[in-house]
């Protein structure tokens, strides 16, 4: 009778076990504050002093994934510069282009190091930048950081540049692709393996 008016049979056991869910349930919402895990403390800045440099290695793995992600920051970047200035090819507004692209990328840094002192790939590789006291660098800090890591790789640039003009052989252009790699240089020189960037303004990159 109850399949010909429409109504499912009830089973005592499933009605059993859905009251004992509930009952359980009910127990995890009222169990004390006090009695739930604790977050994970904050690093020791004094024990994240004393950790190693990453190895270039890791640095050179951690500048590729970076590079990839940064495809992504640049072109969101410039679709909307050209969206807005309705710009049709890429040497329209090429100034005003490359500016917007510069603070993008900026942007995406320092957030990233601001709050928690790690990229993406960063977190990926185990790599985290502090200052010199173990903390996060203040933001200050942390632009001119952004604005001198540019510094050598430009200088490298400057070079190509130059050696096409001298050699008229527009194929050298071909090594400017080598321009970010060229941050390593001063960590064969650096009693500690810093980049002269991080030299200069006391943050170090370390493995966490």
């Amino acid at each position: 009778m109850a399949f010909f008016f429409g109504i499912a049979p009830t089973n005592p056991q499933i009605i059993g076990d859905n009251a004992v869910n509930q009952k359980l349930t009910s127990d995890r919402s009222e169990m004390p504050k006090k009695n739930r895990p604790a977050p994970p403390p904050a690093p020791n800045p004094v024990m994240l002093l004393e950790k190693p440099t990453p190895n270039r290695l890791r640095r050179f793995a951690c500048m590729m994934y970076e590079g990839v992600l940064l495809f992504g920051v640049i072109f969101l970047a410039a679709y909307l510069f050209d969206t807005l200035t309705q710009s049709r090819t890429g040497l329209t507004f090429r100034a005003g282009r490359q500016a917007v692209v510069f603070a993008a990328i900026g942007i995406y840094f320092l957030a990233c190091w601001r709050y928690g002192g790690q990229t993406l790939p960063m977190k990926t590789w185990n790599v985290r930048l502090i200052d010199r006291d173990g903390k996060t660098p203040p933001f200050a800090r942390l632009l001119f950081r952004y604005l001198l890591l540019w510094i050598v790789p430009l200088v490298f640039a400057s070079i190509i540049w130059m050696l096409v003009q001298i050699t008229t052989y527009s194929s050298i252009y071909m090594l400017i692709v080598f321009a970010p790699f060229t941050l390593f240089v001063w960590t064969w020189f650096d009693a500690d393996k810093q980049f002269l960037h991080d030299r200069l303004l006391g943050t170090r990159l370390i493995s966490v």
